[in-house]
């Protein structure tokens, strides 16, 4: 008996993706495991397919980071596929330089998101170099960015597709977008 594809969607929030098996801390319906993603103890070793998780890891410091990449690797089966959106240090960096206003920079840097009746905030913020170091420090290969046009979630509305102006693909895509293999 063929065994189901387990796809993670970690830090889902409000975004249900079909297909997947979303986590986080949110009380929304289609939440499957109601906990925070630095800790899928509820998953086995090797057990898990893809992982996807859009702006989440800069609510972790740099050592919280490795420790939930690990934990992420750990779940993972042999050369399964990581996929990592994250707010892109040198593209705000750029539009700060365009348009001289930190408010438009401000969110993806030092954002916060209310979840239940805790609040949580940016705790790192990186750019290719920063997040490769952290990937391979975590047992990750083959790193490299991607187009998230090239995904099948692609027609799924989420942060990997941040672009500055909002929505404007000819603007700066503000989204650091990773792919890893274990």
């Amino acid at each position: 008996m063929k065994q189901k594809k387990i796809n993670l969607h970690l830090g889902a929030g409000k975004r249900n993706i079909p297909n997947f098996v979303n986590v986080d801390l949110s009380n929304h319906k289609h939440i499957h495991y109601k906990r925070n993603v630095s800790d899928l103890k509820i998953f086995s070793n090797n057990s898990v397919d893809y992982i996807y998780a859009s702006h989440v890891l800069e609510y972790f410091d740099f050592d919280e980071g490795l420790k939930t990449l690990k934990e992420w690797r750990r779940v993972l089966k042999p050369k399964a596929i990581l996929r990592i959106s994250i707010p892109n240090f040198e593209s705000l960096i750029k539009v700060y330089k365009k348009i001289k206003n930190i408010d438009k920079v401000i969110g993806p840097l030092f954002g916060k998101m209310k979840v239940n009746k805790k609040t949580f905030y940016h705790k790192s913020t990186y750019d290719f170099n920063k997040i490769k170091n952290l990937l391979k420090k975590s047992g990750f290969k083959d790193i490299k960015k991607y187009n998230w046009k090239d995904t099948w979630h692609r027609d799924y509305d989420d942060h990997s597709k941040a672009y500055y102006p909002h929505k404007n693909q000819r603007g700066i895509l503000i989204s650091l977008n990773i792919y890893a293999k274990k």
